[in-house]
């Protein structure tokens, strides 16, 4: 049993007293509960060691240490250095053995986690504690501590409490009902305590007691069924077989001791019992005090019950109300007498300070005349004295000095080794601790989002089959059709985000699955559709992004964000490429785009601001257009939706120093796309301007954004190419209904899929689309077709599948699917053959604008010569 004696600092305002206390573990709840004595059987508290953290400091004097727990810190003094180390060394066992104790989940197996661990607990107790010292020897922290036996144990109990200065002082007044129970019972005896019927007091506690002798055999044994109970009824027994609570008799000494040890113990002894009787008496008579007056009180309220008239009890009332008006008169008179005593203790206050002042004074003035006569005695001295035995007398005296300076400094060197040693073990043992809840905290966290996202899943599936119903709500009888329509309502009424804040905690929702109106930056997660039926679809979009990201956050993202935090510096690499078609992480992405813009634009100083500064001497002729278009940018994204956003102006300014910057081009619809994606993930105006001239400059053809827009007809004309041989069952099913794919792809090579996906998708094409060119916006434009392609097959009729086409790329939620389409199942996909199917589209194309041409200058001759 780990059990003693400690000294205990309790703080009571600004006085501090060291209290005697009897401490205890309690091994079930990993409590360390204290007492006044040995033989008490109510604790005065608790200190909660599975929670807590030790720690020693040498400043605070020899044995002293604090245990914190997270409510309060409590500061304990050991009789002796050996005992302070004891202490802290078997604490910290018993916390690991607690901790460990406890349910713990394996991590990476889910299968584990389910699993019951009652019978896994028992199994490996033991060899948790045995692991725990082949730790701390291996760690070589702090070597086991000998059990100092005569001030720690059962041993430690037959033993007198130590002593405090007066009675009182070691009484707690914070549970003064607890004293007087734990009193009671030691004066009166557990057996007398219970036999006499006409106590006055009860006590609930004192039943725990075993009531025949099979009981009582059980409880000397120590197998008690409750094991809560069993340290209170291990220090009743100690009570009883000590006397009723007066312990230290004289058969109960030692025989080994000698004769003088058992005076010195008595006489001991005989001052506790002496100091303990004094503060009983008066114990006794505040009993007597309250007893009288409950005495009283019945003595009035009979009298009013046995009155027999109403006239005697009224005038038994009267008397009660004069006997109150009584007392409050003599309560005011005791108020307004304390209240002048206490402006007489102020008065006395104020005095006493001023004497205490006045002394100060008075103890300076005498201190620097003493070391004024100090002085002149040492001149005098050496003046008198030899120089010779002077020196002598002097490195005599400072060597002294200099030896007494190194003992208390090896003493405190074997003091702080000791604290850096038990320091050690303690940081060790904590943070094995930390790791292991940790991992426990982490198979929960995985645990959950799998959860989640299986019922994202099967939210969506309830989703789709409505919408099927709700397409198929024509044919249905108008009862089943208003059924369809409420279940349809009030799944819009649904809250996305309600199942992630009820299933997971805060840390749970912004470690994996952030869920919120807008995503990091600023686009909408659930769609607004303004057409009634497409909000159910919004809904299940919305519901297929969160599960997928929630099924790829540990398996994929995290891994890949490690990839990433563990590149340095930045480089052309293959490594990188495919880094970079993964997808960069949030807090990788400005960077990565600042360095890839800086690669092939160089930054010319100050040319930005000359720009601006033209854009506001000079109106541009595009100037008109650019304001038409500023309120129709990503009025999906809560940046650009309202006109008095923070990034329109920054939007204005970047579209019109480009505009002055490349007058070619001037301004383009579609260009006010590209700069808005730029200032979102770089944030500064002047890098999306630099960005924006990469996208125009470098990495599109030329003439793809001027008055013609010929080389973007010549894209689409490219990719009908490709879709053929990549996809030819799905271009013969367009050109059987006669479907243009231009119509809808057009603007998806233009602005580079912006409005077009959903935002997550879109900025991983953005990543790969600025470091390798237009060959992606290829691959991802055939990845989306083949993605939806069965979907597609399905349709049969041209307006069908024009409406479908409208709005297919926002029903693609998995984006790691379509990555892999991209650039793994439509390889090879060279860059030379997109050259050279460029430049012959470009020709033909050039020689059909000559023809219509020279078809129109014929017209318009031949209008004219027919005059009019």
């Amino acid at each position: 049993k780990l059990c003693g004696y400690l000294n205990k600092l309790g703080i009571k305002g600004p006085i501090k007293t060291w209290k005697s206390r009897w401490f205890f573990y309690d091994e079930n709840k990993c409590h360390l509960l204290y007492y006044r004595t040995a033989q008490d059987i109510n604790p005065l508290g608790s200190i909660d060691i599975a929670s807590a953290s030790f720690d020693c400091k040498v400043e605070n004097g020899e044995g002293v240490f604090e245990i914190r727990t997270p409510s309060r810190v409590f500061t304990l003094k050991a009789i002796s250095k050996q005992a302070m180390m004891y202490w802290l060394q078997q604490l910290q066992m018993r916390r690991w053995e607690f901790c460990n104790a406890q349910s713990r989940f394996p991590v990476g197996s889910s299968q584990l986690v389910n699993e019951p661990l009652a019978g896994r607990t028992g199994s490996c107790f033991c060899v948790l504690v045995c692991f725990y010292i082949d730790v701390i020897d291996n760690e070589d922290f702090l070597p086991p501590v000998k059990t100092p036996t005569e001030v720690v144990g059962l041993k430690a109990a037959s033993l007198p409490a130590p002593q405090t200065c007066t009675a009182l002082q070691n009484i707690s007044l914070k549970h003064p009902w607890t004293e007087i129970q734990n009193t009671v019972y030691n004066i009166c005896g557990s057996k007398q305590l219970w036999g006499n019927n006409g106590n006055i007091f009860s006590f609930s506690e004192f039943q725990e007691h075993p009531e025949n002798p099979d009981e009582e055999q059980e409880a000397k044994e120590g197998i008690l069924e409750d094991g809560r109970m069993e340290p209170r009824l291990n220090w009743v027994r100690k009570a009883r077989w000590m006397n009723s609570g007066f312990p230290g008799l004289p058969e109960e000494l030692p025989k080994e001791r000698n004769p003088m040890d058992k005076v010195s113990v008595l006489q001991q002894q005989i001052l506790t019992l002496t100091e303990e009787v004094k503060s009983q008496k008066e114990l006794v008579k505040l009993l007597h005090k309250a007893l009288e007056a409950a005495q009283q009180e019945k003595r009035v309220s009979s009298m009013y019950l046995a009155a027999a008239e109403d006239k005697d009890r009224l005038e038994l009332v009267r008397h009660k109300v004069r006997q109150i008006a009584d007392l409050t008169s003599r309560l005011e008179a005791l108020e307004q007498e304390k209240k002048e005593l206490e402006q007489m203790l102020t008065l006395r206050d104020s005095h006493i300070q001023e004497l205490k002042e006045h002394v100060q004074l008075l103890m300076e003035k005498n201190h620097a005349k003493q070391e004024v006569i100090m002085a002149l005695t040492e001149q005098m001295a050496r003046e008198l004295s030899d120089p010779l035995q002077e020196a002598n007398t002097i490195t005599a005296e400072t060597l002294y000095k200099q030896q007494e300076e190194i003992e208390h400094l090896k003493d405190d060197i074997d003091a702080y080794k000791t604290q850096n040693q038990f320091l050690n073990s303690e940081i060790h043992q904590v943070t094995r601790l930390w790791t292991s809840v940790a991992e426990n905290e982490k198979a929960l966290l995985m645990k959950c989002a799998c959860l989640q996202a299986r019922n994202c899943q099967m939210e969506s599936k309830y989703l789709m089959v409505l919408r099927k119903l709700q397409e198929a709500m024509p044919g249905f009888p108008s009862s089943h059709a208003e059924l369809v329509r409420n279940l349809i309502q009030e799944a819009l009424q649904w809250d996305v985000k309600e199942g992630a804040e009820e299933a997971l905690s805060f840390e749970l929702t912004s470690a994996l699955c952030p869920s919120s109106e807008y995503d990091e930056y600023g686009f909408m997660t659930v769609p607004d559709y303004e057409v009634e039926d497409w909000k159910l679809l919004a809904k299940i979009q919305a519901l297929e992004i969160k599960s997928n990201n929630l099924r790829s956050q540990e398996v994929v993202e995290k891994p890949l964000r490690d990839r990433w935090n563990s590149v340095g510096e930045l480089s052309p690499s293959a490594e990188l490429k495919s880094l970079i078609r993964s997808g960069i992480p949030v807090e990788h992405r400005q960077r990565v785009w600042r360095w890839i813009v800086s690669r092939h634009c160089s930054h010319l100083p100050d040319h930005y601001q000359q720009l601006l500064r033209q854009s506001k001497s000079t109106e541009h002729p595009a100037c008109r257009q650019i304001e038409l278009d500023l309120p129709r940018t990503l009025t999906n994204n809560k940046h650009f939706s309202s006109p008095t956003s923070q990034l329109i102006p920054k939007l204005r300014r970047v579209l019109l120093a480009f505009s002055w910057h490349n007058p070619a081009i001037g301004y383009c619809q579609g260009l006010n796309r590209l700069a808005a994606v730029a200032l979102l993930v770089l944030e500064d105006e002047e890098s999306a301007f630099w960005c924006l001239v990469h996208i125009v400059e470098n990495l599109m053809p030329p003439d793809y954004y001027s008055d013609t827009l010929i080389t973007s007809q010549v894209d689409q004309r490219v990719f009908k190419d490709f879709l053929s041989e990549k996809l030819p069952r799905l271009m013969a099913h367009f050109e059987q209904y006669r479907i243009d794919v231009s119509l809808i792809t057009f603007n998806w090579f233009l602005v580079v899929f912006v409005d077009s996906l959903v935002s997550d998708i879109l900025l991983r094409v953005w990543d790969a689309f600025l470091y390798e060119g237009t060959k992606v916006i290829f691959r991802y434009a055939l990845a989306i077709f083949k993605y939806n392609e069965e979907e597609i097959l399905r349709i049969h009729d041209s307006v069908e599948i024009y409406q479908y086409l409208r709005f297919f790329t926002r029903m693609i939620m998995d984006g790691r699917k379509l990555m892999n389409i991209a650039f793994n199942d439509l390889n090879p996909f060279p860059m030379k053959l997109l050259r050279n199917r460029r430049s012959m589209h470009r020709e033909e194309l050039e020689a059909e604008l000559c023809e219509l041409e020279q078809i129109k200058a014929a017209y318009v001759k031949e209008r004219a010569e027919q005059g009019p």
